[in-house]
């Protein structure tokens, strides 16, 4: 048992579940997107959606994608924040299907670049990213992330193995668009990889996205 699990995180409250987690997610989010949306779309499901503004979900899913961490006392002034840098959001409450009860998909905008991601908090802070762009994963949040849109040819994967060159925790393979021949590659990864620009060079490649972990950060 670690200390964690006997104090809990540390964070800005009132809840791990409905604040630290959606935190988590939405600033996983904001760290796929690479950069601060101009629009944010929060689709609640379930418990979220019944409880979000009691609970301070709202200003948790507001601070996680302006890049805020979960210990930043600036969390209860998100709407502030959100204001003065021009951030457009909406709350809309929705059914996800057959999801956890504390799950949002966070849908980003900015010029013509949108990407989302769909998240639940699980209990205790833990969070499960369950869908990037519509592909489905089970990502923690724990593990430094590469998002690869690539083209769907032989030796794809193992020409991108390659360049990065480090070990994989957990590897989610899909074809995404099999008209124009497109694949998503997504990699959890034990630590950073020192050449992701190499990644550019390959003709398999067509764009990628990396999320660092945390933890890296501490």
């Amino acid at each position: 048992m670690s200390m964690l699990d006997v104090v809990g995180p540390v964070m800005v409250g009132p809840s791990s579940s409905h604040t630290l987690g959606a935190l988590k997610i939405a600033r996983f989010a904001y760290k796929l997107f690479g950069e601060k949306p101009e629009k944010v779309e929060y689709y609640l499901h379930g418990s979220f959606a019944k409880t979000y503004l009691g609970h301070g979900t709202d200003r948790a899913l507001i601070a996680g994608i302006l890049g805020l961490r979960e210990y930043d006392y600036e969390i209860k002034n998100a709407y502030n924040l959100a204001k003065k840098q021009n951030l457009k959001y909406s709350f809309i409450e929705s059914d996800l299907g057959d999801v956890h009860p504390n799950t949002v998909l966070i849908r980003m905008f900015k010029d013509k670049k949108i990407n989302e991601i769909q998240g639940a908090s699980v209990g205790g802070g833990a969070i499960k990213i369950t869908k990037i762009n519509g592909v489905d994963c089970d990502l923690s949040g724990d593990y430094n992330t590469l998002i690869i849109v690539n083209k769907d040819i032989k030796g794809a994967l193992e020409n991108i193995l390659k360049i990065i060159h480090v070990n994989v925790a957990n590897l989610y393979l899909k074809r995404t668009n099999i008209i124009e021949g497109k694949s998503l590659t997504i990699l959890e990864l034990d630590e950073k990889p020192i050449n992701l620009n190499e990644l550019e060079k390959l003709e398999c490649v067509i764009k990628y996205f990396y999320v660092g972990s945390d933890k890296d950060e501490i």
